[in-house]
């Protein structure tokens, strides 16, 4: 008989690595720092200050595992920062939810981008930091609907450096993820005040 034996990891902070496999091999993006509540991701920002040393196992950890599963595309690589050490945790085998801070801007190709690229079998050059980015989740707080109307979208876009991506979702149910704030900044932006101001904007977009 077979036994899984499960340890409780006491980790500092969760990073996504988005690892892209294209034909000429495999390329890094810049770790993106995410925080999560009910096992949903709720913030994300880009960049992620992480070390030297445990940026290279998380991306060796992250070329194996892809080369193992095969296939082209963007994959989002999901890790366990901690005191002693790197922890893989998931992963997902298309652009990752936590990836979508890149549509602020935050690099110079978003992971979208970057995904049919290498479906399609086109090039992948450098991937590079641009700016500082974050994405702030807007969850549903009303009962169910079936027909969700959001408010309070246009005010947020009169903020400079902001915008908006609405999933289109038929139905809404308290804590769901409907959308997303995008905010870029300078890339040594304060990050913690960064993910303030998208998380307090995220708050003011009500779904009914």
């Amino acid at each position: 008989q077979r036994v899984i034996v499960e340890q409780f990891v006491d980790f500092d902070y969760e990073i996504t690595l988005l690892t892209v496999r294209h034909r000429d091999g495999v390329t890094f993006c810049p770790p993106i720092g995410h925080r999560q509540e009910r096992g949903d991701y709720q913030e994300s920002w880009q960049p992620c200050l992480i070390s030297a040393e445990d940026l290279a196992t998380a991306q060796d950890m992250a070329e194996q595992v892809t080369k193992e599963l095969e296939g082209s595309g963007l994959w989002g690589v999901e890790f366990f920062i901690a005191n002693d050490g790197v922890y893989f945790s998931e992963l997902s085998p298309r652009p990752h939810d936590t990836g979508m801070g890149t549509l602020s801007g935050s690099q110079n190709f978003s992971e979208f981008e970057l995904h049919a690229r290498t479906v399609l079998g086109y090039p992948i050059p450098e991937i590079t930091q641009e700016k500082a980015g974050v994405s702030a989740v807007i969850l549903a707080t009303s009962e169910n609907s079936e027909a969700p109307v959001f408010s309070g979208v246009a005010k947020i876009l009169e903020n400079k450096n902001t915008d908006i991506r609405l999933f289109g979702k038929p139905t809404s149910r308290p804590y769901r993820r409907m959308g997303v704030v995008l905010l870029n900044g300078e890339i040594d932006a304060d990050m913690r005040q960064m993910r303030e101001n998208a998380a307090e904007l995220a708050r003011q977009i009500k779904v009914n």
